[in-house]
């Protein structure tokens, strides 16, 4: 139950922020990145930047001309400044959380890039925080975004598929020409000291969104299975010259997830093998099937039922359904402006424009508890000899009360 006198997050409103003062916390690949689109979006400005590092500080100030921020708790300064009213968080993924929780704590909302979280006890340190402050706390999934996952999910919407029983999503994606950056060690590092599903929420964020979970659904179940770890061991020998025993994440990771309403998921990890960029994403429903990889591929229950949607014909067909928030004019910015195809610049987009109105975030703070979550409790269900592992109910039964996802306009 949510503590007494506390209300949930769910289609939470706060009040409107004409023009969203952004703290920006971390200034690697990612946060760079996003200190050069977040300017372009309405409805924003960059009020302060913040680096533990003095010298990517500084040079933010000449190249940006904001307030900077640095030093081990420069992070907690800017979290004070009067002028911020959103920090966005690109750190290393071990700040995520710390971060998030002083930003809520002095009266910020809180926007964290993926992974937000790794433990139960952080996506429970992040919701209880957000519940108490009545700040945002939301999750940079940038996926949910994609313009097919878009059209898919309001196809679903409206029906097309009928009832969805069954989703996938994956995150396949070859690292091992990355490895030896100095910015990607940690994540190799990663890999060598934890087990189970390191990076779930390109996978699990746009699907779960497509069943409606917590908005009349939840997780319930998971289980896990991984293969041993062939290719870690080998690229540390091969490149580094170290033998690794005990290296601990298998190349593949397979998650099944059963959901309350008896809906299933299959989710995959695999950053070790030769297998090509796939995201994996399907739908599939009593009267429909959707998927993006390995092509755009659409079914439809008809006349024909060997009928596959595909080239011209699909494109046709997806142009009936494009997402509400797809206007011309927001999609020219993002193909202008970019970050990953436009998913970057579209989700920062959503975010501003749901503050400035006062309107729910697409992604609230139980969508990031329950995407995140998978982590640890893949990791649990593996150690257990791939045993059934429960879900928290991170809505405390709230979940019941919400039909189906739709974005606030």
């Amino acid at each position: 139950m949510i503590p007494e006198g506390r209300t949930d997050m769910l289609q939470f409103r706060a009040e409107p922020i004409p023009d969203v003062g952004i703290g920006l916390v971390g200034l690697g690949v990612r946060g760079t990145e996003a200190a050069a689109r977040l300017p372009q979006v309405p409805g924003c400005h960059l009020a302060a930047v913040c680096d533990v590092n003095p010298r990517l500080a500084e040079l933010a100030r000449s190249s940006i001309g904001v307030k900077v921020y640095t030093g081990e708790d420069g992070y907690k300064a800017i979290c004070e400044d009067p002028d911020v009213d959103l920090i966005y968080v690109c750190t290393d993924w071990y700040h995520h959380v710390p971060i998030a929780l002083c930003a809520m704590e002095n009266g910020k909302h809180a926007a964290i890039e993926v992974p937000s979280a790794h433990t139960l006890q952080e996506c429970w340190n992040l919701i209880d925080t957000s519940e108490r402050t009545r700040r945002h706390c939301t999750i940079l999934e940038n996926c949910c975004y994609d313009s097919f996952e878009l059209t898919a999910l309001e196809m679903a919407r409206r029906g097309v598929f009928g009832q969805l029983i069954h989703a996938e999503g994956s995150y396949h994606h070859n690292l091992e020409e990355r490895w030896g950056r100095t910015t990607m060690r940690w994540r190799l590092k990663l890999n060598r000291d934890c087990r189970g599903d390191l990076y779930p929420t390109h996978g699990i964020g746009p699907v779960c969104q497509a069943l409606g979970i917590h908005r009349g659904d939840r997780l319930k179940t998971l289980v896990s299975m991984d293969t041993a770890p062939f290719n870690g061991p080998r690229y540390l020998k091969a490149n580094m010259g170290e033998e690794c025993a005990d290296f601990k994440n298998g190349d593949q990771t397979m998650t099944m997830i059963r959901t309350e309403m008896g809906r299933t998921i299959l989710l995959q990890h695999d950053v070790m093998t030769p297998r090509p960029y796939d995201r994996g994403y399907k739908l599939v429903g009593t009267e429909g099937y959707a998927a993006k990889y390995p092509v755009f591929q659409v079914c439809l229950g008809n006349s024909d039922p060997e009928r596959v949607y595909a080239g011209d014909e699909l494109n046709s067909l997806l142009s009936d359904y494009r997402s509400p928030i797809l206007t011309p004019e927001i999609e020219e910015m993002a193909s202008r402006v970019g970050g990953h195809d436009g998913m970057d610049f579209l989700m920062d987009y959503r975010l501003i424009y749901c503050l400035n109105h006062g309107l729910p975030l697409d992604m609230d703070v139980y969508d990031l508890a329950e995407w995140c979550c998978i982590s640890e409790l893949s990791r649990m269900s593996l150690e257990a000899g791939s045993t059934p592992v429960d879900v928290p109910d991170f809505t405390r039964g709230a979940w019941q009360r919400l039909h189906g996802f739709s974005y606030a306009l």
